[in-house]
């Protein structure tokens, strides 16, 4: 009796299993980037909101919020995570010396 109660789990089992490989895990995985991508801007980048405007990191004013310009003297403070894109990153200035 008891191996015909684990044969009846097993296909639940592996349902879960693929579950896991092709849905949670990609999602996490694309979870993470989206943060790293956010936590790693700052001024002069060109971004895309959620929203769908495209604009350039003005100033990065702390941990949840940014500024950005859409357009010549006009900023917008956006919460980092709503930020879709990174269209052009700047590259970071060179050390003199």
């Amino acid at each position: 009796m008891q191996g015909g109660a684990i044969a009846q789990f097993i296909p639940l089992i592996l349902i879960f299993a693929i579950m896991y490989f092709l849905l949670i895990r990609p999602q996490q995985k694309k979870l993470k980037q989206h943060q790293e991508m956010v936590k790693a801007l700052r001024r002069g980048d060109q971004v895309v909101t959620q929203g769908g405007l495209i604009g350039k990191v003005a100033k990065v004013k702390d941990d949840n919020e940014i500024e950005v310009e859409l357009s010549q003297g006009v900023t917008v403070r956006v919460v980092r995570s709503t930020i879709a894109q990174v269209i052009n990153k700047t590259e970071p200035a060179q050390a003199k010396g």
